[in-house]
């Protein structure tokens, strides 16, 4: 290869801004003929084993497997990571020092078989040295110093390489955690060399030698760059074996790069972080001072960091929500909002005014931030009204909780309840204990532990699944046939158990596939594999790495058999009918409510669709109707499926295609056509539009801020619906002897709302009747009244009594249990007078667990409804004892 000539203009490091530097890494690798490449989605879909990119490496992982061949064999980047969950997780860092951070930059540049440690060692200390003009006496590097256990020997080639440039003292031997990189449990790795930069004072480096930092988290001894040689795969079982080819994978902190260049102490100085620092102080009207300790500038780090994250994380398409990646990032939000709450009084939305900024600052680079500006802002301003109201809820649930401690003579709070306030409500723990701590409180801090701990085994093992190592049959390109046939003659090329809590399976990889896996919103086929002796049910079809993997529930005698597989058909063509109708719908929905209509998620399955898209307010009947009937048309002029199969995506866009949001594509794709729709997908779709039959919307509400969704249902679910409609027709007017339902409704309702009044007032008379029978069964006890009553009237007029009553007798309880509707209710009232000495909430709420029930209320009123009737005589017996 031929070397090509760049001039860099170096600037002092003091002027240079990060979006220069960030320029500049990009610049000197393409220099030595590296492909830049944008970077990939923060967040994974087709990935089991990550939620989101937690390095740079993520979305060259199947390079490094060997699955897939790059576009290259030299490639360099900045990518988007986040490291909240899993073996890779600073989130409990973040603000409590200089420069952990939920969300980064990884600058990275890789040889996929190609150079491997002589240039990568070379280029990085040409790139720092050289062209960042980082003193070299600032340097130090780090090697592996080998592990017996895994027969690993010193990594005696990298350091004969250092020492080229760097003196011999400053090449320090490192351990397996500190210097053999994996990604995970399972997966590409191998020995690495971290470089570290001392920032420092010459006073201080007088003091200690920066050698004795190194890797000790001194806050400016930091590690700024990670060259890793992959040559090794983790096997499922922790072995090792050697990749197909060695590869360099290296990972350089963007945020600390600019700390050492910009010459700051922490990255929270550099301009990656001050104009969002700038804007929280603005908005909040609190000044930052950068004191670690400081709970203010603490709260400031905070919302900065998680600010960028859940950005990111929401461009890329991963809303918040209550499962999964979309917890994470839900969780990261509240974070942000609790700590500006806290620390900074922000009792009102306010982070989502820092979106415009973080735009200005990275939109350049990372277009889909500044395309998904407005919906960004939208979604985060909506999650902070909502989670200020669970801030609000929750204080009133903590002042309860703190004056019944109080009530009971103790001083500390139940860790039960402060973590169904964490786990329930979504109250923070830490807020918890700051509100009991004012009042002279604690709470629990063992039992709040071990309810985590629980928590968290209940989770695991929900989610447990041991996975076993491949069994390789025979080493064969798989391939998928199912756009074109149902039913095929194959053989399975790999297979490996799995074990959950479901019981024991295994998964297949099958020579020919007609199974669709799972992807695109699009769900796996189900289906049979079998031959003369043996029949196996196919579960579920799912991709990974590549890999189109099947489940069936056990591993046939002969695996190396030849087997026929068949895909469900009724449900495959069900599934595809609805996958084409997302298709018509989106461009009904932009056709009718316009172009800022994108589609942000879908559900496509046999029963039914789920299309959420953006838009702004909800749609109205007329708006509904109209959608319909546009899809409705288009599927009754029978258009023929288009299907380009492999053209380069250039070509596909050009031709009008629309790419969805959060999706990542390859340079070639897959182009489905229907008439005027053009979209790339990987699904499977019907050959004209005819087959789908007819399209029904379901319901139309709100996923998110500025997200919509409809559901909706064709093919034979649509033909069902209406013979179910048809049935249900006729059944009402044989009940109501007319087909004329209209009017005879309309009478009913008319007949019902007469009753109605006269039930009502039948009700009054009979609570005055009440009322004048009770107010002399009042029972005298220690000065008090006490009134406990058996009833059968409903719960508004029991509620009227009791206000009554206690208004006109002082010093009074009055406890009234109903049975009304075959349901157990208590109720109770407290005279003003007496709401110091006894607490209506607390009386029914031990009343109440005679009858299997749970309730509550003030002082002076409070109720609580039941499951166990037989448990009345109980509460009555227990009621006249107080």
């Amino acid at each position: 290869m031929g070397v090509i000539a760049i001039n860099f203009n170096q600037q002092p490091t003091t002027k240079m801004t990060s979006q220069e530097i960030r320029q500049q890494f990009l610049d000197f690798f393409k220099s030595k003929e590296h492909l830049i490449v944008p970077s990939a989605p923060i967040v994974l879909k087709d990935d089991p084993t990550l939620m989101f990119s937690n390095s740079g490496m993520t979305q060259f992982k199947d390079y490094f497997l060997g699955y897939k061949e790059p576009k290259s064999s030299r490639i360099a980047d900045t990518q988007k990571c986040l490291r909240v969950s899993g073996k890779h997780n600073d989130l409990d860092d973040v603000g409590r020092d200089t420069y952990h951070h939920t969300m980064f930059e990884m600058l990275g540049n890789w040889s996929f078989g190609d150079y491997f440690k002589k240039e990568a060692i070379t280029w990085a200390w040409e790139l720092l040295t050289e062209v960042y003009k980082i003193p070299k006496e600032n340097l130090y590097v780090t090697i592996f110093e080998g592990d017996e256990k895994e027969s690993l020997e010193r990594d005696n080639e990298a350091y004969d390489l250092w020492k080229q440039f760097i003196s011999e003292d400053r090449i320090i031997n490192g351990n397996k955690k500190d210097n053999f990189w994996e990604m995970g449990a399972s997966g590409p790795c191998g020995p690495c060399s971290e470089i570290h930069v001392d920032l420092r004072s010459a006073e201080e480096k007088a003091k200690v030698s920066g050698l004795d930092l190194v890797n000790n988290d001194h806050p400016q001894v930091v590690e700024i760059w990670n060259l890793v040689f992959m040559q090794f795969n983790r096997k499922a079982d922790g072995t090792l074996e050697n990749l197909p080819a060695k590869h360099i994978d290296t990972g350089m902190g963007f945020e600390r790069l600019c700390m050492a260049l910009q010459q700051k102490e922490s990255n929270y100085d550099t301009d990656v972080f001050t104009p969002l620092i700038a804007k929280v102080e603005e908005l909040s009207g609190k000044k930052y001072t950068g004191i670690l300790t400081d709970e203010k500038d603490i709260a400031i780090r905070v919302v900065v960091d998680h600010i960028r994250a859940v950005s990111f994380a929401i461009a890329d398409g991963q809303l918040p929500s209550n499962g999964g990646a979309g917890y994470v990032i839900r969780r990261i939000l509240r974070r942000g909002i609790s700590y500006a709450y806290r620390f900074l009084d922000r009792k009102e939305p306010f982070l989502f005014e820092l979106v415009a900024v973080l735009q200005n600052q990275m939109g350049k680079f990372f277009p889909e931030l500044e395309k998904q500006g407005n919906l960004v802002a939208e979604v985060i301003k909506s999650e902070e009204e909502s989670f200020l109201k669970t801030i609000e809820n929750g204080l009133l649930r903590v002042e309860k909780l703190i004056q019944q401690t109080i009530t009971d003579g103790k001083k500390v709070l139940p860790s039960e309840e402060v973590f169904e306030l964490y786990d329930t409500y979504g109250f923070p723990d830490d807020l918890t204990r700051i509100i009991a701590e004012e009042k002279g409180l604690t709470i629990d801090e063992t039992g709040f532990e071990a309810e985590m701990t629980k928590q968290k085994q209940r989770s695991k093992k929900d989610s447990a699944a041991k996975v076993y190592d491949w069994v390789i049959l025979e080493e064969k390109p798989e391939t998928f046939v199912g756009y074109d046939q149902l039913e095929t003659e194959t053989y399975i090329t790999r297979y490996r158990k799995i074990e959950n809590k479901d019981g024991e399976f295994y998964q297949i990889v099958l020579s020919n596939s007609p199974f669709y896996p799972e992807g695109g919103g699009q769900v796996g086929d189900k289906g049979v594999i079998e031959n003369a002796t043996e029949s196996f049910e196919v579960l579920e079809t799912k991709k990974e790495n590549g890999l189109i993997i099947s489940l069936i529930n056990a591993l046939p005698k002969d695996a190396g058999a030849v087997f026929y597989a068949k895909v469900n058909a009724a449900d495959r063509r069900n599934s595809q009918a609805n996958h084409s109708v997302t298709h018509l719908l989106h461009e009904a929905l932009r056709d009718v409510l316009g172009t800022h209509v994108e589609q942000k998620g879908s559900y496509v399955g046999p029963d039914y669709l789920r299309f959420d898209f953006s838009h702004f307010s909800k749609m109205t009947e007329e708006e509904l109707t109209l959608v319909e009937s546009k899809v409705n048309a288009k599927i009754k002029e029978n258009l023929a499926l288009q299907e380009f199969r492999n053209i380069p995506i250039k070509e596909a866009l050009e031709k009008g295609a629309m790419a969805l949001f959060g999706e990542k594509y390859g340079d070639n794709v897959r182009l489905i056509q229907f008439g005027t729709s053009k979209e790339l997908c990987g699904g499977t779709h019907v050959k004209s539009t005819s087959e789908i039959g007819h399209f029904k919307i379901v319901s139309e509400s709100s996923a998110a801020a500025g997200i919509r969704r409809i559901e909706a249902i064709s093919g034979d679910k649509s033909e069902e619906y209406f013979k179910n409609l048809e049935t249900q027709f006729t059944e009402v007017s044989q009940l109501l002897k007319s087909k004329d339902l209209i009017k005879s409704i309309e009478k009913l309702l008319e007949e019902n709302s007469v009753l109605k009044a006269e039930i009502e007032l039948f009700k009054k008379e009979k609570a005055k009747d009440e009322i004048q029978n009770w107010k002399n069964d009042f029972e005298e006890k220690n000065g008090k009244k006490l009134l406990v009553k058996k009833t059968s009237l409903d719960a508004a007029s029991i509620k009227d009594i009791v206000f009554q009553l206690k208004k006109e007798n002082s010093n009074s309880v009055i406890i009234i249990i109903s049975d009304a509707g075959d349901k157990p209710m208590i109720t109770v009232g407290v005279s003003t007078d007496l709401e110091s000495t006894y607490h209506a909430g607390n009386i029914v709420k031990e009343l109440a667990k005679e009858i299997q029930g749970g309730g509550g209320g003030n002082p002076g009123f409070a109720t609580a409804g039941g499951k166990n009737l037989k448990g009345i005589e109980n509460a009555y017996q227990k009621a006249l004892e107080i």
